[in-house]
């Protein structure tokens, strides 16, 4: 089944903050020390892609700048709507990309970098579970 992330996934993410499920993203460092953080705005990038704005410039920027595996767990208990999105994270510092995403992130993400330090983060989707079952999977 190819990747092709649905108007539901989108809609979720989209509202998560605002319903205060935000997703949170899994990371590694290269060595493999795991590492966990809310993102307020993940949201459907286009049919295989994530994006989000990473503001806070801590680990999980660190890890994916140099190990780019990344999941992203997205759980809404009212809904009762979960994924994974498992996949490959790219970091862009400058350019119509980084703008792009800007431009669609969450006012209230951004409103907590009014200087619009951050980065954009696209992450590739290889594979997608929800109840533990593989529900979308890039072709090899």
């Amino acid at each position: 089944m190819p990747i092709a992330l649905t108007d539901q996934m989108r809609d979720e993410l989209a509202s998560a903050l605002e319903n205060r499920v935000p997703a949170l993203v899994a990371s590694a460092s290269p060595s493999g020390e795991p590492d966990i953080a809310y993102k307020g705005s993940v949201m459907v990038w286009d049919p295989e892609h994530l994006a989000y704005w990473e503001r806070a410039h801590g680990q999980t920027r660190r890890n994916l700048e140099s190990n780019p595996g990344v999941c992203v767990l997205f759980r809404n208990p009212e809904s009762r709507l979960s994924w994974k999105f498992f996949g490959t994270a790219e970091v862009i510092s400058s350019g119509d990309v980084r703008d792009d995403v800007m431009g669609r992130t969450i006012q209230a993400e951004l409103d907590r970098d009014p200087d619009r330090k951050g980065a954009a983060v696209v992450i590739r989707v290889d594979r997608v579970v929800q109840a533990g079952q593989v529900i979308m999977q890039r072709d090899a």
